[in-house]
């Protein structure tokens, strides 16, 4: 549950950086929680080809976010909206802002 919860977040951060068809069927997939063979019947493709597609994406989004780090900054942000203390909050952001 948590590749499948982590990998719906990168998607709706980096959706668009993927190709047209990559992103249609990692939406069926992911999204519509359709089966690679019901993904392989519609697009009228192998089921492996799906399997490797949907690998392929899952590379792509995890390769975005390493360099990007947007879904870390804003599981980190979250994280300090619920801190009570201002200094710690601007510490915080401060290592968000040094990329560390």
């Amino acid at each position: 549950m948590e590749k499948f919860v982590y990998y719906n977040e990168l998607y709706l951060i980096y959706k668009d950086l993927l190709k047209d068809n990559a992103r249609d069927i990692f939406d069926l997939y992911y999204g519509e929680n359709l089966s690679m063979q019901e993904i392989a019947d519609i697009k009228n493709i192998s089921k492996s080809r799906v399997g490797i597609i949907i690998k392929n994406s899952e590379k792509q989004l995890e390769n975005y976010e390493k360099v990007l780090n947007i879904y870390k900054n804003k599981s980190i942000l979250m994280d300090i909206i619920n801190l009570d203390n201002i200094d710690t909050i601007k510490e915080r952001i401060n290592l968000i802002i040094k990329g560390e």
